[in-house]
């Protein structure tokens, strides 16, 4: 089922036009991940042994190392060649990224099927941060009402999923953007995963081929129908959600699609599917970034080559050894200590990127001129001019033209001190 989810995502972002509809990747692996989280809290809080520290520390292990690599390494590959401009955003996505309110600062920056969004090397960690926004919530919902009855509880987490799926229904008409990003609308996917749980804990994952194989079609129905005009989450968005879980409940290994996704190509991918899932958007968008060209179909499939490579060597080298670490408070505390540092060095670089413009001296005088930013975005168009739109009273040089003039004007400015810049330019 993971590898159903990451493939769809990958030929998505790579660019392949028949799986138009796999974004919906995404919502499969919310079901999925609500299905594992509640069965894990459920079984742990049924023999006693629930405790919040344990449940954090087997999140940290199985997302923070991957994730650290994948983030640092994007950072080291974009100061090579990005402007300042695009490496202040990618810092300032991997300072969200460490406090995982990436879904926020996306929301805040800009919709999801932007011409830009394609470049923005770590978009997709938003969906890192809405899962890591549930895992906050969820286990503390649960420890509360659990003393309610399991029955009681099961028919709240469903009221909860229909609210939020009547507020995606009213949020993708009036705010898509918050519908796409924000948690209280793609609640309802994660809840349809604990549901599922409930199902399978109490009667087991049953045996019904032609329920399981409905289940698949749905999936792959979405993946190759949907495309980028249709709205997600929403009604539509039942499809893959559903089939997800008619997969989960009625998937027995001895049904059809059970045998169809049991393929060792597919287990592999399964395998290293949260790998792949973080490295392939920076290397399709720093690919982008750097030729600045439409990427060909067989240089496509290189870094698709590239990004499983990289997945299982992730897989094989960081995340295992990291996850078998025996459990004990030692390892424990050494976990947590792990956490703390390397969050803390993702935003502390995020921090300097930020406030050092992108690290601006690190290109040569003839990149920076084209790169370093206008005077002021405030200028496009302002009639009549204020203060910001010129360094000094009477200025010698006035940069006109559109947005593209307006990023000569400040190096301007640098490169003739003593001269004095107007900005005069508008949009468009």
């Amino acid at each position: 089922m993971r590898a159903l989810a990451v493939v769809p995502v990958i030929l998505f972002h790579a660019g392949f036009e028949p799986f138009s509809g796999g974004f919906v990747g995404v919502d499969v692996f919310f079901v999925i991940s609500g299905y594992l989280i509640t069965t894990i809290l459920v079984e742990d809080i049924n023999q006693n042994r629930f405790s919040l520290t344990n449940f954090y520390e087997r999140r940290a292990r199985r997302i923070l190392p991957a994730l650290f690599l994948v983030t640092m390494a994007s950072y080291f590959t974009a100061w090579q060649f990005l402007n300042p401009f695009d490496l202040k955003e990618l810092a300032q996505s991997m300072f969200a990224s460490s406090m995982f309110t990436s879904n926020i600062y996306f929301y805040l920056k800009t919709g999801y099927f932007d011409t830009a969004a394609e470049l923005k090397p770590l978009l997709h960690t938003w969906s890192l941060s809405v899962e890591e926004q549930f895992y906050v919530i969820f286990p503390i919902f649960l420890l509360a009402f659990w003393r309610f009855g399991k029955r009681r509880v099961s028919w709240l987490i469903f009221a909860f999923a229909l609210a939020s799926l009547l507020a995606s229904e009213w949020s993708w008409r009036h705010d898509p953007a918050a519908n796409f990003y924000l948690i209280h609308t793609r609640a309802w996917e994660l809840f349809a995963g604990s549901l599922a749980a409930f199902l399978v804990l109490e009667k087991g994952v049953q045996n019904r081929d032609s329920l399981a194989s409905l289940g698949l079609a749905m999936i792959v129905f979405s993946i190759f129908i949907l495309d980028e005009d249709t709205p997600i989450p929403s009604a539509y968005g039942l499809m893959p959600v559903m089939g997800t879980v008619l997969f989960i409940i009625y998937g027995d290994k001895r049904t059809l699609a059970s045998k169809l996704l049991s393929h060792k190509a597919l287990v592999l991918l399964g395998l290293v599917s949260y790998s792949a899932y973080l490295w392939h958007q920076p290397i399709f968008a720093l690919a982008k970034q750097y030729f600045l060209v439409e990427l060909t179909t067989s240089f496509k499939i290189i870094l698709i080559l590239i990004t499983i490579f990289l997945s299982i060597i992730t897989w094989r080298f960081v995340e295992q050894p990291i996850r078998k670490l025996p459990r004990s408070d030692f390892n424990k505390k050494l976990i947590f200590c792990f956490s703390l540092l390397t969050l803390g060095a993702i935003g502390i670089t995020g921090i300097l990127g930020h406030f050092e413009r992108g690290h601006p001296n690190r290109n040569p005088d003839l990149m920076r001129l084209a790169q370093n930013g206008g005077l002021s975005f405030e200028c496009n168009g302002a009639i009549p001019m204020n203060p910001t739109c010129k360094t000094q009273d009477n200025p010698k040089i006035a940069v006109w033209g559109d947005s593209h003039a307006m990023h000569f004007a400040r190096a301007l400015d640098h490169a003739f001190p003593g001269h004095g810049v107007q900005q005069l330019t508008l949009s468009a």
